[in-house]
């Protein structure tokens, strides 16, 4: 049988703040995972951080990744822990000014435009956040599309991302006749 640590013990430590991270922290995504890694000083590729999880036996659940003991416990079926409604603010305005490069409202839509792998973070931090009249929101790689009920409600979430993230527009140029 071979060794999955084999070749140095880089993989084992990462592996082991993986599974940290994830005892310690709900962690809803691949890109968050990321992101807590990198902070932490490992510099790991998303398909490497796949195999990572495939082989810790990791699932995701709608409170998060959880442990192999978690789900055999029956820990996977609890509901995500309260987070304060003025703490889930303050990380969406934190990510709002550290990770949006524009925000432009186009009928019902808001187009969130962010660096790459910084979208889901954002989404996830607007989903956990009330927003009035948001009806959705659909994160990729550096692209946010949100659903507002109604045309204003888009203009006003996107005029509130432009101050909290410090972004001015510049004047739209007419086109010509």
């Amino acid at each position: 049988m071979m060794n999955v640590y084999s070749g140095g013990g880089d993989a084992a430590r990462r592996r082991d703040e993986v599974l940290r991270i994830v005892r310690d922290t709900p962690v809803h995504s691949q890109d968050e995972l990321l992101g807590h890694l990198r902070r932490r000083g490992f510099q790991v590729t998303q398909p490497t951080l796949s195999r990572d999880l495939r082989e810790l036996g990791l699932a995701k659940t709608p409170a998060g990744y959880v442990t192999p003991a978690d789900l055999a416990a029956g820990h996977a079926a609890k509901a995500a822990p309260f987070v304060a409604r003025e703490t889930r603010e303050h990380r969406l305005e934190q990510l709002l000014r550290d990770s949006v490069l524009t925000a432009e409202a186009a009928m019902n839509m808001v187009v969130i435009k962010t660096p790459v792998a910084a979208a889901q973070p954002v989404a996830s931090a607007i989903d956990s956040t009330d927003i009035e009249d948001l009806l959705g929101t659909i994160g990729g790689d550096d692209t946010i599309f949100l659903a507002f009920r109604t045309p204003e409600a888009a203009a006003n979430f996107a005029r509130r991302i432009h101050e909290i993230a410090g972004i001015t527009i510049p004047p739209r140029r007419r086109p010509r006749a």
